[in-house]
């Protein structure tokens, strides 16, 4: 197959919002506008109807909260679409970071009555810091919300970004009857019909057609062309190229759990939405259409189907063509490496594919060797950057409620840490497991899993620490020196790293004083720059 072709045909995408935006729902109603799936679930105020395809997780099912990325590839209309579903939750921000360094474009859910929220706001900051390209949106206009101008403005000045509104509501509330497309100068009317499929029963550019003042009143007419009039005036008008340049966001209304406003957004995605493009590595810029292979784990999941306990790596393909058995060079091992069973995904549901091309999202089953950002190329070695490792600022040791079942917490505790779920760090003597995360809900997660997943029960006990130090030297011997007169506040991670903990700001500032020949890093980014090495300190 022609690999230009095929990156031409791809469009990957993350969809991101603060919690309980719609963002899942909006999922849902993608992949049933796209026939790939035939009945969506319902989140209503948190609590699941029935359970929606793309959380999986046993706890997401209960709490009605995404707390893992999904991903869900489909076909419509000769195009390959990888749709990425993330936790909005701030606890989970880390994995939505990750995330996004393997997609080419996102949409920005926002709840209409809520407006701009402050995760809105921290992972619109991720998306400038990439230029990735971003579309907006603008959930629940079937409640009494925001007007539409305010939000609008409030988008400007609190993203930072030009908003271009690209359809426009028929008012809003119990009143919301449709969206006006500015760009085909059409009006979109909807009923809720078969399957629980937007049904459009008008779709007209004659403003004169006596359906519209029957079904939206004389006035609610007169009032839309009077803020369609206005809205052309007061924002920019779209334009492709700064779109895909990060400059400019569309903006679309809509109700994700009534369908309205669902088909404008998709169709609009499919005509402006970027294909594939070039990834930053160390070394290079990797091109798309290169016809080596080239790709970055982005994301690990332990039993994503805990009948067989398997482990699943989440590749990003950056470049060529990625094909089944073929061994493939691993950069930070050294080592080759052959995957027999790659998978494609719909939510849990896998299918074992032969190839994928850039821009496709694919699952390697593995037994531990891979982690979050390897590398895998056919020879060349290449680390691609970018990809975000946090200090955590929770820190708690692990107690084991059930010393029967030691084996189980360990393993429950390496696999779910290899996730970047959270971090482990181990203090001696005594093997004292330590968690470290950013966010209480995590500690939650965890314990759940490794009770229902592997058997094993513990508890999470505070320790004294508010934030971890990867601790580097080009001299051995200092950093053997700070472990032996600091034992009580040094920990090692999972590649014998050794980490400082600290009890403050102020008491880091004064060991980093103490200790000037020590680099403090604040993230485990540094490790993914280079090939690690199994270097042990006494």
């Amino acid at each position: 197959m022609d690999i230009k072709n095929e990156v031409s045909r791809r469009r990957t995408f993350a969809i991101i919002s603060h919690p309980d935006a719609g963002k899942t729902t909006l999922t849902e109603k993608l992949l049933l506008f796209s026939g790939a799936i035939h009945e969506a679930g319902a989140v209503k105020n948190n609590k699941i109807r029935k359970t929606a395809t793309s959380d999986f997780l046993e706890i997401e099912k209960q709490r009605g909260i995404s707390v893992a990325t999904s991903v869900m590839t489909l076909d419509y209309t000769g195009m390959r679409i990888n749709i990425l579903d993330t936790p909005g939750h701030k606890d989970f921000a880390e994995d939505t970071y990750r995330t996004l360094t393997a997609v080419d474009s996102v949409i920005l859910v926002i709840d209409s009555v809520k407006g701009v929220e402050e995760q809105t706001r921290k992972l619109m900051e991720v998306c400038r810091m990439r230029a990735t390209p971003v579309m907006i949106f603008i959930n629940k206009m079937d409640r009494e919300g925001k007007d539409p101008f305010d939000l609008l403005e409030e988008l400007e000045n609190e993203l930072k970004i030009a908003a271009c509104p690209y359809t426009w509501p028929i008012s809003n509330g119990s009143r919301f009857k449709g969206v006006f497309n500015l760009s085909t100068e059409s009006i979109q009317l909807y009923n809720t019909g078969k399957n629980n499929l937007p049904e459009m029963f008008l779709n007209t550019r004659d403003i004169e057609d006596p359906l519209l003042k029957e079904h939206i009143g004389e006035t609610n007419l007169t009032n839309l062309w009077e803020e369609i009039a206005l809205a052309i005036d007061l924002f920019e008008s779209f334009h492709k190229n700064l779109y895909r340049e990060g400059y400019l966001a569309p903006v679309f209304f809509g109700s994700a759990l009534n369908n309205f406003g669902i088909p404008e957004l998709f169709e609009t995605f499919l005509k402006i939405a970027p294909p594939p493009s070039g990834s930053k590595t160390l070394e290079r810029v990797v091109l798309p259409e290169e016809n080596v292979f080239s790709g970055f784990v982005f994301k690990i999941h332990a039993n994503l189907d805990p009948n067989h306990r398997n482990r699943m790596a989440f590749l990003r393909v950056c470049s060529g063509r990625f094909e089944r058995n073929k061994m493939y060079y691993h950069t930070r091992l050294g080592k080759k490496m052959r995957f027999a069973a790659p998978a494609s995904f719909m939510a849990n549901d896998t299918n074992m594919i032969e190839e994928a091309f850039p821009g496709d999202v694919i699952g390697l089953y593995d037994t531990g060797k891979l982690k979050i950002g390897d590398t895998l190329t056919e020879g060349e070695s290449l680390h691609f950057t970018g990809i975000p490792s946090f200090s955590p600022e929770i820190l708690k040791e692990v107690v084991n409620k059930d010393p029967l079942k030691t084996k189980q917490l360990e393993k429950g505790v390496m696999q779910l840490t290899d996730e970047g779920l959270a971090q482990l760090f181990v203090q001696q003597p005594g093997n004292i497991k330590i968690i470290g995360t950013v966010g209480e809900l995590q500690f939650d997660v965890i314990k759940f899993r490794l009770e229902h997943e592997y058997g094993a029960k513990c508890d999470f006990r505070a320790l004294p620490f508010v934030k971890a130090c990867w601790l580097t030297s080009a001299n051995k011997q200092k950093i053997n020196e700070i472990i032996g007169r600091r034992a009580g506040t040094i920990a090692f991670d999972k590649s014998n790293t050794p980490v400082f903990l600290a009890e403050s700001d102020w008491m880091l500032k004064i060991v980093k004083q103490a200790h000037p020949e020590v680099q403090f890093h604040n993230s485990s980014e540094y490790k993914a720059q280079i090939k690690t090495s199994n270097t042990d300190y006494e």
